[in-house]
């Protein structure tokens, strides 16, 4: 699943409806009745629903490249648009042909979760809050931080009646983003 712009363009082929344009005109051409009230899953503030769209543009055989997982493919676009503002997003994918529209959508809105993952990553452990000057300073950041962040919520998911009382989430967090500072203060020591 690839987010694409309004203004990419797509043409449809090998047997397929004839679709061609930019993603924006070939949304605002698609019949109204082909809409469909969707969740791409719980957020915080409940489902997240939206109006959905899927237009297949081509089937091709995953041999031609060699895929460890072959077979007939469907190349399509994904139109989201949001109930209330009617803003639209678009994304390109190419999936197992009759992949219906509901996975597509459940695959769509696992993303947010990521993104979820990755601001919280930085708000509570630092992860942007790097001034490195090399690949390996850097690889090493974001390595110790994610391992902290991966720490963090093994601990959140651990049921309480399990975990000592001096081992709260905050109390680990701070272990770990302490042992981190002071791994890098002496690297860099020792660089001096």
């Amino acid at each position: 699943m690839l987010g694409v712009n309004s203004n990419h363009l797509f043409q449809s082929w090998l047997g397929k409806p004839a679709v061609a344009g930019t993603a924006q005109q070939i949304a605002g051409a698609i019949d109204p009745s082909r809409w469909q009230r969707l969740s791409a899953g719980d957020g915080t503030k409940g489902a997240r629903e939206h109006e959905w769209v899927y237009c297949e543009l081509a089937d091709l055989d995953a041999d031609e490249y060699d895929l460890a997982d072959a077979g007939l493919r469907t190349r399509g676009l994904l139109i989201r648009r949001n109930i209330a503002d009617q803003d639209m997003a678009f994304f390109l994918n190419w999936y197992p042909a009759g992949t219906g529209i509901e996975t597509l959508i459940k695959v769509e809105g696992s993303h947010w979760a990521i993104e979820d993952s990755f601001e919280a990553a930085k708000n509570e452990l630092g992860l942007d809050h790097n001034e490195t000057r090399s690949w390996h300073g850097w690889h090493r950041h974001v390595s110790l931080v994610l391992l902290a962040f991966a720490m963090m919520a093994a601990i959140m998911r651990t049921p309480r009646r399990i975990q000592p009382a001096h081992l709260t989430a905050w109390s680990l967090w701070r272990r770990a983003h302490q042992a981190a500072a002071q791994a890098s203060y002496f690297k860099y020591k020792k660089q001096l």
